[in-house]
């Protein structure tokens, strides 16, 4: 079981450590440097490895596992679940649900198209593609 490769930027104004650490494993999930089915180390053991606390590695256990990234087999470990196309369709899924709120709410399809884009634009930054 080999570690996910992580660096923790400290400076001022980076994101908070579970975020960088989440984000990073998600990453590398997508990409495939994770492949699908991969051990991940223990919470404590990654939050050794990073000098970090355990609680923060958690955190961002629990993220991922919500996000499908992960799943979590008991005392068999923590493995990488979702990579890729899987990714793609539970973004496909999450699209749909909001699509389908926002017409119960009433907008129409521009309002809601538009406060989806402005969500990608907060989000990844510049304009939505």
């Amino acid at each position: 079981m080999s570690s996910p490769r992580i660096r923790i930027d400290d400076r001022p104004g980076s994101l908070a450590p579970f975020e960088q650490v989440r984000a990073q494993i998600s990453e590398q999930a997508r990409s495939g440097a994770l492949p699908v089915g991969h051990r991940l180390p223990t919470v404590r053991g990654l939050a050794e490895t990073l000098g970090l606390a355990a609680n923060t590695v958690a955190k961002a256990y629990r993220a991922l596992e919500a996000d499908g990234v992960i799943e979590t087999r008991g005392r068999n470990g923590t493995f990488v679940a979702a990579a890729g196309a899987a990714a793609e369709r539970t973004a496909a899924a999450a699209a749909r649900e909001y699509a389908e709120r926002a017409h119960r709410l009433g907008l129409d399809a521009g309002a809601a198209r538009r406060a989806a884009e402005e969500a990608v634009r907060a989000v990844y930054g510049g304009p939505a593609r």
